[in-house]
């Protein structure tokens, strides 16, 4: 291998570098960050814009065979390599934990089936800590078999049918509990809005496998994002929330039933969930992987 190194060119958006980077984890298909986490991060309204230099490509002629990455915001390292480009691993180790921590402190993602890659972290200094991360996985074998149910009065749309950012925006805010936390009603400002529709209205995603269901008094109940690229068997959920007042209603299951349903018709084989929560559990998800926090320094 004739292995160089750069940094992560240009701003966040349809870069160059994204078009490469996205290319890379499609054709990785790793559970640890799939493609769609890649395209989820790059618009993110928590996006670090000053950090993206600091993501490392290794290549090998040219093409990408590895990167260490963060999501989001530096802090947390993701060490990604191609089959066959393990050895590159203890030098993207040092490279992430040199040039993607926060206020001094940087954990490593490893997958705890990946012995040779925890041997490498140990090796660099690291140790596991308690701190957990989880997959799960929904196979589908019969996408026709599917069949999401409603309470009267709801329905399930795709946001092909028409995107209102605020309710959009009122759906994830109120899901995600900042209301029920005491950070009070969201502040739909127009940098907000710009925010979420840049999230939203990109290359790249398909508003027929961004699944609302709406009330009948025209609320986004509940909703789930599904990520899906015909060079890949697997789908992405991220997000998924429902509205506390109709939560206990099965809108949430309806609304990620309806997304895994859509991309299965595409031709996806199963769909992926960065959660061990019971809620996809009892929807049909499976266990998957496991992955543990590694930290520097903590010996003793």
């Amino acid at each position: 291998m004739g292995i160089s190194f750069r940094h992560y060119a240009g701003p966040a958006g349809m870069t160059e570098d994204y078009y490469r980077l996205r290319d890379f984890f499609l054709r990785r298909r790793g559970d640890d960050f799939p493609f769609g986490r890649w395209d989820w991060m790059i618009t993110h309204g928590w996006l670090d814009h000053e950090a993206l230099g600091r993501i490392g490509i290794w290549e090998d002629q040219g093409t990408v065979a590895g990167v260490a990455t963060f999501d989001t915001q530096p802090g947390e390292g993701f060490i990604c390599v191609m089959p066959g480009c393990e050895s590159l691993r203890a030098q993207m180790v040092r490279y992430a934990a040199k040039n993607l921590s926060k206020d001094g402190k940087f954990s490593l993602l490893v997958w705890d089936g990946d012995l040779a890659f925890q041997q490498t972290a140990a090796d660099e200094g690291f140790i596991p800590t308690p701190d957990k991360d989880y997959d799960a996985a929904y196979p589908i074998t019969d996408a026709r078999g599917i069949h999401p149910v409603l309470p009267g009065g709801f329905r399930l749309m795709g946001l092909d049918e028409g995107f209102d950012v605020e309710k959009y925006g009122q759906v994830l805010w109120k899901g995600f509990n900042h209301e029920l936390n005491g950070e009070g009603p969201l502040d739909l400002n127009e940098r907000k809005r710009r925010q979420l529709s840049d999230e939203m209205l990109r290359p790249n995603v398909d508003l027929s496998l961004k699944i609302a269901v709406l009330a009948p008094n025209g609320d986004y109940a509940a909703y789930c994002g599904m990520w899906l690229d015909p060079a890949s068997p697997d789908a992405l959920v991220e997000p998924a929330a429902t509205d506390p007042k109709y939560r206990r209603m099965g809108l949430g299951k309806a609304a990620v039933l309806e997304g895994v349903r859509r991309c299965g018709l595409r031709g996806a084989r199963r769909a992926l969930v960065g959660s061990c929560q019971q809620f996809y559990y009892s929807i049909g998800f499976r266990p998957l992987n496991t992955y543990t926090w590694w930290r520097e320094g903590q010996a003793g």
